[in-house]
């Protein structure tokens, strides 16, 4: 049974927190926020003692794991502290993504889940549906051959506007992280940006990807979508044809290169998400199995190590467009 504290009170928290609150092999011990109010309504909430530090509740509490579910700027900048308090007290973290705004904090971050020994996840939700798992099956089978081109397009509607960069930094650590899966590491970008009239925030991207293994990729994202016709779409091609992921869940296509015989795999049939919210239990539900379960470190799905490789495509992407160049993706160890 693992024994949890869920950080950071707002909505997501409290996705969280119902998660370990109904899984059998979790159980939610405590609760923290540094406003009081939010603390105490969630404790109430989850039947669990409030804290309103992190320290108080490391202090207080015998827990395995926690996760930081804390926002700040660009939604990234409040997960280092708590993050590395836990890593010293000996807890595995599951972080919310981005899992930093700061990429020298966010590399410290999975530095010190490595040098303690500890899991370190981050919620990379997207990926854990049933329709990507059997879209990585038939690549990892060779249904589409030698894989060629990957794009990938995320629109929605967000009127954020605290800073130039918080497009790219919240929303497509979720992009890069489903380009990664499919593809593998991110080699080279190069970054094309805009903002629609009156915007601070570079609103809408295009963004070029060279893969290490020789594909090549296309991002798209946009926040200035209509909010009834929100996209995630994902497209790969090989050899010997291609898949088409749509809205996450909803529905997988094969299309062969030498039939017209399509393969069509819908939501229904493969074990029923209800809502995008689905996509929180089924992470949250792999990070307490796997930890429950002792696996490797580097058996963790959606790890620090793939967090923070999301983030090192989204910094190169913003060098790109300052500089106006191609630039490098540094690796990530491990």
């Amino acid at each position: 049974m693992l024994k949890v504290g869920v950080i950071g009170m707002r909505g997501i928290g409290n996705t969280h927190a119902e998660v370990y609150h109904q899984h059998p092999q979790a159980e939610l011990r405590a609760v923290c926020d540094i406003v009081k109010e939010r603390a105490d309504a969630a404790a109430q909430r989850w039947g669990v003692r409030a804290y309103y530090s992190v320290g108080e509740m490391l202090k207080n509490e015998e827990l395995d794991a926690v996760s930081v579910a804390t926002g700040g700027f660009e939604n990234g900048s409040d997960h280092y502290e708590p993050t590395m308090q836990c890593f010293e007290a000996g807890l595995h973290v599951l972080c919310e993504k981005p899992i930093s705004n700061n990429i020298r904090e966010a590399r410290e971050m999975v530095a010190k889940a490595r040098e303690k020994g500890l899991y370190f996840g981050i919620n990379l939700n997207h990926r854990f549906v049933p329709p990507a798992a059997k879209a990585k099956q038939w690549i990892e089978e060779g249904k589409l051959g030698h894989l060629l081109l990957i794009n990938m397009t995320m629109w929605i509607d967000n009127p954020n506007e605290t800073s130039p960069w918080f497009h790219l930094r919240a929303l497509h650590p979720h992009s890069i992280d489903i380009m990664r899966y499919f593809c593998g590491d991110v080699k080279r970008v190069q970054a094309f940006l805009t903002r629609a009239p009156g915007r601070v925030c570079w609103s809408n991207a295009q963004i070029n990807l060279e893969f290490a293994n020789g594909v090549v990729g296309h991002l798209t994202g946009s926040y200035d979508a209509n909010p009834r016709h929100n996209l995630e779409r994902c497209e790969v091609m090989g050899t010997e044809g291609r898949f088409v992921l749509d809205n996450c869940f909803v529905e997988l296509t094969f299309y062969p290169r030498r039939s017209e015989e399509l393969t069509v795999i819908r939501n229904s049939i493969m074990g029923g998400l209800a809502t995008f919210r689905d996509t929180f239990s089924t992470r949250i539900g792999r990070w307490i199995e796997q930890v429950n379960a002792g696996v490797p470190r580097e058996e963790i799905e959606a790890s620090g190590e793939d967090g923070l490789a999301a983030q090192e495509v989204i910094e190169a992407a913003i060098r790109s467009w300052e500089n106006n160049s191609l630039e490098e993706v540094p690796p990530v160890e491990g």
